[in-house]
């Protein structure tokens, strides 16, 4: 769905600067519990893919250590690689949410004539914009890798492959929100209509993968 690449977080000047990856659970949901809107929703839909990808990967690594699944091993070792892959970028794009957030919380309480704020506000919105849509897209790449697990790996973890599921649904419809909050920001009218269908068809078609492989399960 992103037209655009989306950058590496870089440091701001307001909430936790340290990466996602390298936080405790508590350091992260104290950061998040606090009045101060950097770690916000954002991080929280990137965690939740990455642990969409994680629960992936733990359902084909017991598969690949089990001799009955052996036929299905090449594809399995091909999908975990991917989920790995996918799990590391999804808490980059939760890093990279908080950033691009961060600066442009920074910029909105600039005055207006402020020659800061005249020079970065268009990439501020535009990234601010991009990191949410970055999400949506990884959450669809990693709902196409769940999809070769059904049917290919153990009944007894059909419940976390489920939940892997689910998790990657909400990690999209959660990135949906900053999407549409940050979008009344660009100045033209007609991109912004374009964007919000295309945000709107990447949805349905996340509802409806999602919800296929959940019938399956």
């Amino acid at each position: 769905m992103s037209a655009h690449a989306t950058p590496s977080p870089t440091p701001g000047a307001e909430g936790t600067e340290r990466l996602l990856a390298t936080q405790t659970i508590a350091t992260f949901l104290d950061a998040l519990a606090a009045p101060i809107p950097v770690p916000g929703g954002g991080a929280v839909a990137g965690l939740l893919l990455a642990q969409s990808a994680a629960l992936g990967e733990m359902v084909v690594s017991f598969a690949l250590t089990k001799s009955k699944f052996a036929a299905f091993a090449p594809s399995h070792r091909a999908v975990l690689a991917a989920l790995t892959a996918l799990r590391q970028e999804s808490l980059r794009l939760a890093d990279l949410d908080a950033s691009a957030y961060r600066a442009l919380n920074t910029l909105w309480r600039l005055p207006k004539e402020d020659a800061a704020r005249a020079s970065g506000w268009e990439i501020a919105v535009e990234d601010a914009i991009q990191a949410p849509n970055a999400v949506i897209d990884t959450a669809a790449s990693v709902l196409r890798q769940l999809e070769p697990l059904i049917g290919t790996t153990a009944e007894s973890l059909k419940s976390d492959l489920a939940i892997a599921v689910d998790l990657a649904a909400a990690a999209a419809r959660a990135a949906a929100w900053n999407v549409r909050a940050n979008l009344p920001l660009l100045e033209n009218e007609a991109e912004r209509s374009t964007r919000a269908t295309t945000l709107e068809h990447a949805l349905r078609d996340i509802a409806l993968r999602s919800g296929t492989l959940t019938a399956r399960l």
